[in-house]
């Protein structure tokens, strides 16, 4: 049961918050101002103590008791972003006291961080300058000298600021791995590729960090097919097997990075429905696009791909033409799909398009899972308590969201405007309702209908 004292301690800090808003701020001196900033922000560090160690805590729960994934429960509790608790728990988690199988106590992953975090002395930027200097060491670094680095940058974290620290970070790292010599291990922990969420205009902007195996793959591939006049989208009849001619060549005005971007886009596109990919939930491995009618004959507007890209119109009809994808229609003024029927439990390739258009992604309250990533959920009545499988029935959801039903309590429904409503288990104090994330367009539709 929540505490009467940790309800009481709340209160005091409450309280005194509300005694110092009240100061009047402009009739003390500046020294006594950097005094009170200095305690206050010792105040708030510790704070951030309490916070992390909350946020530990949660994740060591288990998901049934939490009612769903301790991140997104949190998140959605702090109205902060599921990234932001994942952050938090990163940060603390190796500052957080430990214990054995049979309860005895051992010391945090990174002590002398810790010690000093606990106190107040320490900003999270201090705290983070240190774990990514030891998160970017080679494995090679022997624990002893790992551990001793990390004393080190604990106590000077007490006398330089979070900028300065980094700088001492860097030089420490070069007395370590003097060389700058990173095994295959170390390389591969570094690999990856993430996407910026599209810009104003539907551009997206990546980030690559590629192994020297992709690189040199890569290479290969772009020495052919991102040559002068090569894949060049504004050939009407552009070189994609055969080797360009002279006026193609001459002709291509592109630069080294956009031939390059183009080079991409003909090898997956030349990938996309090829049956020898299989499937991916039900469906051929494809590009999958929801419009309406209206626009689709009227050439504007937008549509919008399972994965939540959104792509202008004249980009649906170009695609169109080069690949095997899937495009989803609807009535604009009605919004209703097809109604499809099936005496089965798996849903067919069929519904899951028309899912795709209805849905979008995970019907879970703020869950940002496209529909690509998504498992068709028997919204009314599961498959084993005697529910069918028509498309009424179902929804999206992505595995994490769809096992909650099962192992935590959730329940869901459809209601009377499409949408799937999450009803959370009673006895937890969690956020349920419908998800809008996926339908930022029908919400902009609205508001444009207030103007008028």
């Amino acid at each position: 049961m929540y505490s009467t004292d940790i309800d009481g301690a709340v209160g005091q800090i409450d309280a005194a918050i509300d005694v110092l808003e009240s100061v009047d701020l402009s009739r003390l001196s500046a020294g006594d101002l950097v005094r009170l900033a200095g305690r206050c922000e010792k105040l708030a560090r510790r704070q951030a103590v309490v916070r992390g160690d909350i946020v530990v805590e949660v994740g060591r729960r288990a998901v049934s008791e939490v009612g769903g994934s301790p991140h997104k429960v949190l998140a959605d509790w702090l109205r902060i972003t599921p990234a932001e608790a994942r952050r938090r728990a990163a940060v603390a988690e190796p500052l957080a006291s430990r214990t054995t199988l049979t309860g005895e106590p051992l010391p945090a992953r990174q002590p002398a961080t810790a010690q000093a975090w606990r106190k107040g002395l320490l900003d999270g930027e201090h705290v983070r300058v240190i774990q990514r200097f030891l998160a970017e060491l080679p494995v090679a670094v022997p624990r002893d000298d790992r551990d001793r680095a990390e004393a080190f940058l604990a106590e000077h974290a007490l006398s330089l600021r979070p900028d300065q620290l980094a700088r001492l970070a860097e030089r420490l790292a070069l007395t370590l791995n003097p060389d700058g010599q990173f095994s295959d291990a170390d390389r591969a922990l570094r690999r990856g590729f993430t996407w910026s969420r599209q810009d104003i205009s539907g551009m997206s902007t990546g980030r690559l960090v590629a192994t020297p195996a992709l690189r040199a793959e890569l290479d290969a591939w772009f020495a052919k097919f991102a040559a002068p006049g090569m894949c060049n989208p504004g050939d009407p009849r552009p070189a994609v097997d055969e080797q360009p001619s002279q006026d193609q060549i001459d002709a291509d005005r592109r630069s080294p990075a956009q031939r390059q971007h183009d080079a991409l886009s003909a090898l997956v596109r030349g990938q996309l429905g090829d049956p020898k990919l299989g499937t991916h939930r039900g469906l051929p491995v494809t590009v999958i696009v929801s419009a309406n009618l209206q626009d689709l004959q009227c050439r504007t507007g937008v549509g919008v791909t399972a994965g939540g890209t959104v792509l202008p119109m004249a980009d649906v009809i170009r695609m169109a033409g080069h690949a095997y994808h899937y495009l989803t229609l609807f009535d604009q003024a009605s919004g209703r799909p097809l109604w499809l029927g099936r005496s089965k439990r798996i849903a067919s390739a069929d519904q899951r398009v028309v899912l795709q258009e209805m849905d979008r992604g995970c019907t879970f309250p703020g869950c940002t899972v496209p529909g690509y990533g998504c498992q068709v959920h028997h919204a009314n009545k599961g498959w084993a308590d005697g529910g069918g499988t028509d498309i009424d029935d179902l929804a999206l959801a992505c595995g994490p969201h769809n096992r909650l039903v099962e192992q935590c309590g959730w329940t869901t429904r459809r209601r009377r405007d499409g949408t799937t409503e999450w009803l959370p288990p009673p006895q937890l104090p969690l956020i349920g309702g419908v998800n809008s994330y996926h339908h930022s367009d029908t919400l902009v539709r609205r508001f444009r209908r207030t103007r008028r």
